[in-house]
């Protein structure tokens, strides 16, 4: 699971990166950069995610991604169709936001299977 953290980690930060040319970009690499670094914890520093502070931030990011994910969910037919999400901000969005979700799901079962998290 460490792998994967790692591996979600970089995918993070690579979509953190890829935002300067969203019309909301600070927003959307604010979201991505704090996924980045729960995922880069869980991979290298799962110490942290044993203290009750870093338990209890990484459920609220969790619960807000959750949420997140139900608020950018695309309404777009097909959205996961290359010529949908090519062109639809929405679309890439709501994708986005489901790889975010899905990472850091994978950070805090990470810490679950090292027994950090309560």
């Amino acid at each position: 699971m460490r792998i994967a953290s790692g591996i979600f980690c970089v995918i993070m930060v690579a979509f953190t990166v890829v935002q300067f040319n969203d019309p909301d970009a600070l927003l959307w690499a604010i979201i991505y950069g704090v996924i980045a670094i729960w995922c880069g914890l869980a991979a290298f520093r799962t110490e942290i995610l044993s203290k009750d502070w870093g338990s209890r931030l990484l459920v609220l990011s969790l619960a807000l991604a959750s949420f997140a994910v139900v608020w950018y969910f695309p309404k777009t037919p097909g959205f996961w169709h290359t010529e949908v999400w090519w062109e639809t901000e929405t679309a890439r969005e709501g994708m986005g936001m489901m790889v975010a979700f899905i990472a850091l799901i994978v950070a805090w079962l990470t810490g679950r299977s090292r027994n950090t998290l309560r």
